[in-house]
């Protein structure tokens, strides 16, 4: 008698862009593949409105609508945030004397290890980027594609017009033999002002406040406003984040 064999039939292919509902929460960062199983047999999931209990049913993997256990949550297959960041947070994966701005996160961001986008001084404030595209990540960083950074700066002695100058023309910072200049550098306000706005390209370690330093001023304060043309809403205040759609805006 021959032994029999046993073949399994080939699982059926699903259509491009579409996944299972438990592996979409868990690519979106909702738990291990069995919480998020969980979620869905208990009830806990909605889409588009509805509560789907079927972990196997299929759905496109991208800006879908979901509730899930009361958070409401777009699907994003790569996630790019902007957040507001407050004074008193460090940009490190480990941060030290700080809280990091992970922190400031829901927990599913969190889980997918998003990246800051450069770096800003605990006590530097206004707009990051967080992504854990790492080609994006890569464009956003390298100084190849000239990203414009604005920057306000609040200085410790009155802004002259002969120091934006020295700032356009380039200033030499103590590490680096190589002239180091602004794109933009212009006095705010009316008369004699403490107030700079700022434009690099570059991303050098501590770079405002040296490069002001360089032309005997100090920074007494200072908030990154602009990323590419990218701003923050007025509606997005400081520790809120929100999905940046496109990231196109960014790129120069």
């Amino acid at each position: 008698m021959s032994d029999s064999i046993c073949i399994m039939p080939p699982r059926s292919r699903l259509p491009a862009g579409h996944e299972h509902l438990a592996q979409i929460l868990f690519a979106q960062g909702f738990g291990a593949r069995r919480e998020c199983d969980g979620l869905v047999l208990h009830g806990l999931v909605q889409v588009r409105g509805e509560v789907v209990d079927d972990p196997d049913a299929v759905f496109p993997e991208d800006r879908l609508d979901l509730v899930v256990d009361g958070t409401p949550w777009v699907t994003h297959i790569k996630a790019l945030v902007m957040l507001h960041k407050p004074a008193g947070y460090e940009c490190s994966l480990k941060p030290g004397a700080w809280p990091g701005v992970h922190n400031l996160l829901p927990v599913p961001l969190r889980r997918r290890g998003l990246q800051p986008v450069g770096r800003l001084d605990q006590d530097t404030t206004g707009l990051l980027l967080m992504t854990d595209d790492g080609p994006l990540l890569h464009k956003l960083t390298s100084p190849k594609h000239h990203v414009p950074k604005v920057y306000e700066v609040t200085c410790k002695h009155p802004v002259t017009q002969a120091m934006c100058e020295q700032l356009l023309k380039g200033v030499v910072l103590d590490d680096d033999p190589m002239p180091v200049r602004a794109d933009a550098a212009e006095p705010v306000g009316e008369g004699e002002t403490t107030h700079l706005r700022l434009t690099l390209l570059q991303g050098k370690y501590h770079q405002v406040k040296r490069m002001v330093a360089a032309v005997s001023n100090r920074v007494e304060g200072l908030h990154r406003s602009q990323i590419g043309r990218l701003t923050i809403p007025d509606t997005l205040a400081p520790g809120q984040w929100c999905w940046v759609e496109d990231a196109a805006i960014v790129l120069p």
